[in-house]
């Protein structure tokens, strides 16, 4: 089931939960209101007219409608003796006004008009202290009775009122039977908007799928998805779909571009290798001397493959998220043992370490032992013949500061931003270091950013190049 048939169904259920109590209420609240008005009009009436009859000079009578009444009016003695009644009403069904007093009736409206308007605090009307409401039923009809003890003077009486409820009957009927009809007119008409209003809101949802069927089919992570005109959750949606198929494109563009260096420079020591042994193969009786140097030129390249090989499980391990395992260990001593090492890597450079502070840091001992044996390898490698390297340690805080500096060739101001990606070398590195694989920084930066740390280069052309490396003290102390 899709998602707009289901919010159409909802709503749907929803207005089908709501409109019975809202049909019941409307017609409650129509129908008694015009049985009050009609009870209102009758009380009115007839008090209204026990001020005339008791006000008449020739003893108590009524004054004489029109035929075709509304309202009939009739006046009847203490004991119940009819003595005048308005013209046309001859007719009409008498009742004893006593036994309307003695028995008064309630209001005319049914008992679903009594049940809802007490929930919105409105009452019936109630006749006065001494008078009372009663109905009459004839086979063509009900009548509504009200009727009004009088005194004035000596003279006394009862006053009643009589209207038909035929026509207000009637209409009360057919309400009843429109209200239903009425209100499922309405809930289809609901289910039919709710089904356009969930269609046109869920419209930015089907084209985000078709785009992303587009995209699927084509491989094309170039394309886009137009975003909604509002910027409401759809939008945000899209929006942020947008920049995945960007982050997409651009670790595809990534990997297509690693693949590509990848397989580049693991080509060029196998050809050497192949070419070499393919020499040796065909020509067994060569000098002694060239032998050697074929041997000498298979062994370079198998040990820079191993080295490339190596590096790349390791970035291998990187992009898998494994991590380090982080144990305490005194920084300074594997300051101390990369700097030994590298002193029998120099040729004709000076190295030297300052400045140098005692430090314990939580990390892992071979990765931070290889990262400085590859900022420290690439410092040598270009610094020329009687220039410095320098190596440091000092503490900052709660952090500790490792730096390589070099009084080298330098790096170029917009190669710099570039150094760290994979496979990445400026012209004078590749031209200085044929046999570097251009991961070593790559590397570097992702045991710096496993030990929760920083690493950044400040370089200028022929000035030389300052490596540092901020890594967080053990538990923020120095111990």
């Amino acid at each position: 089931m899709s998602i707009r048939l289901r919010l159409a169904l909802c709503y749907g259920a929803l207005f089908a939960l709501i409109l019975p109590f809202v049909t019941g209420l409307s017609y409650a609240i129509h129908a008694r209101g015009q049985y009050d008005d009609l009870d209102r009009t009758l009380i009115v009436s007839t008090e209204h007219a026990a001020v005339e009859a008791a006000s008449s000079a020739s003893g108590p009578h009524l004054a004489q409608g029109e035929k075709g009444f509304e309202i009939a009016l009739r006046l009847y003695s203490p004991n119940g003796l009819l003595q005048d009644q308005t013209l046309g009403t001859a007719s009409l069904p008498s009742i004893d006004p006593r036994l309307i007093l003695r028995t008064p009736t309630g209001p005319a409206f049914d008992t679903m008009a009594r049940l809802f308007p007490p929930l919105l605090g409105t009452a019936a009307v109630t006749p006065d202290r001494g008078s009372a409401f009663g109905l009459m039923s004839t086979p063509q009809q009900r009548w509504r009775v009200y009727v009004l003890p009088f005194h004035a003077g000596q003279r006394a009486g009862y006053l009643e009122a009589v209207t038909p409820l035929g026509r207000l009957d009637d209409s009360i009927q057919i309400f009843r039977l429109t209200l239903p009809l009425v209100g499922l007119v309405s809930l289809l008409v609901a289910l039919l908007g709710s089904w356009a209003i969930a269609g046109n809101a869920l419209r930015p949802v089907t084209q985000m799928i078709q785009a992303a069927q587009t995209i699927t089919f084509s491989r094309d992570l170039s394309r886009r998805i137009a975003a909604p005109m509002h910027h409401d959750e759809l939008g945000r949606l899209a929006a942020t779909f947008n920049e995945m198929l960007v982050s997409i494109n651009t670790a595809h563009q990534t990997q297509q571009r690693f693949v590509a260096d990848a397989s580049h420079e693991l080509r060029a020591p196998l050809t050497a290798i192949q070419g070499n042994i393919e020499l040796l193969r065909r020509k067994p009786e060569m000098p002694d001397i060239d032998r050697a140097e074929a041997l000498i030129e298979l062994e370079r390249e198998a040990a820079r493959l191993s080295r490339l090989v190596a590096d790349l499980l390791i970035l291998a391990r990187a992009d898998a998220g494994i991590a380090l395992k982080h144990c305490p260990l005194d920084l300074d001593l594997l300051v101390l043992d990369a700097f030994r090492e590298t002193r029998y890597l120099a040729h004709g450079q000076t190295l030297q370490l300052a400045p140098f502070e005692p430090v314990q840091i939580e990390g892992d001992e071979d990765r931070l032992k290889q990262l400085l044996l590859i900022l420290l390898d690439n410092a040598l490698k270009y610094t020329p013949v009687g220039d410095q390297v320098t190596l440091g340690l000092c503490r900052h805080g709660c952090e500790v500061d490792m730096l390589v500096r070099d009084t080298g060739i330098g790096i170029e101001p917009e190669v710099l931003p570039h150094v760290f990606e994979r496979f990445y070398r400026a012209d004078p590195a590749r031209s200085r270091d044929p046999g570097g694989t251009g991961l070593g920084l790559s590397i570097a930066q992702w045991i710096v950013e496993q030990h929760a740390g920083k690493i950044w280069l400040e370089s200028q052309p022929r000035q030389g190049t300052l490596v540092t490396v901020r890594l967080p003290l053990r538990d923020h102390s120095s111990h």
